[in-house]
């Protein structure tokens, strides 16, 4: 493992097995590596898996380090299988993507009043990240529906990010348990 820092431009090198937990193909990073990101939280990267290029934002996994999910058509472009080694470099980068938001965030931003609108609009990237990680980390059909709703009154009296959420935990339901990054099978 390699590592280069000075936050934005940090450039972290490791090798990783390709694993799954649930539905989701992943690569965890080592603790050196993940110890080498500017952030226990999300960090927005670009980098090379097996040599091709992507652009993502790495997640925490409650347990101080971080995980990158690899989505099926890296996967299958790099050639990798479930307990594959992949070497992979990743560089910290300024600038974040722009999340895929959730159908109901974006019915509800969409149905909003255009205050809100014009308030979404300018967050940063960064913070869109934060609205659309605490508004999934439930699976429960209720507090989720309830999280948009907050999140919307929210951006309508002027808040910038959600509040009272811990940025270092796994918050995807979909593979981690009490804000932890579960095992894979």
């Amino acid at each position: 493992m390699a590592c280069m820092s000075s936050k934005a431009g940090t450039i972290v090198r490791f090798d990783s097995a390709v694993s799954v937990v649930g539905a989701t193909t992943m690569v965890r990073l080592m603790d050196e590596a993940s110890r080498g990101l500017p952030s226990r939280g999300q960090v927005s990267v670009r980098g090379t898996l097996n040599g091709h290029e992507f652009e993502t934002v790495v997640e925490p996994d409650g347990l101080r380090g971080h995980w990158i999910r690899i989505p099926p058509e890296l996967q299958e472009a790099a050639d990798l299988e479930v307990g594959d080694r992949a070497s992979v470099t990743v560089e910290v980068t300024p600038e974040w993507p722009e999340p895929e938001l959730p159908p109901d965030l974006r019915a509800a931003l969409e149905a909003a009043p255009k205050a809100v609108q014009e308030s979404w609009s300018d967050i940063t990237p960064m913070a869109r990240w934060e609205w659309v990680r605490w508004v999934n980390a439930t699976a429960n059909p209720a507090t989720r529906e309830r999280r948009v709703e907050v999140s919307i009154s929210k951006l309508d009296s002027g808040k910038r990010r959600p509040c009272c959420f811990d940025l270092s935990a796994c918050t995807d339901p979909s593979v981690s348990k009490s804000g932890k990054l579960v095992s894979e099978k």
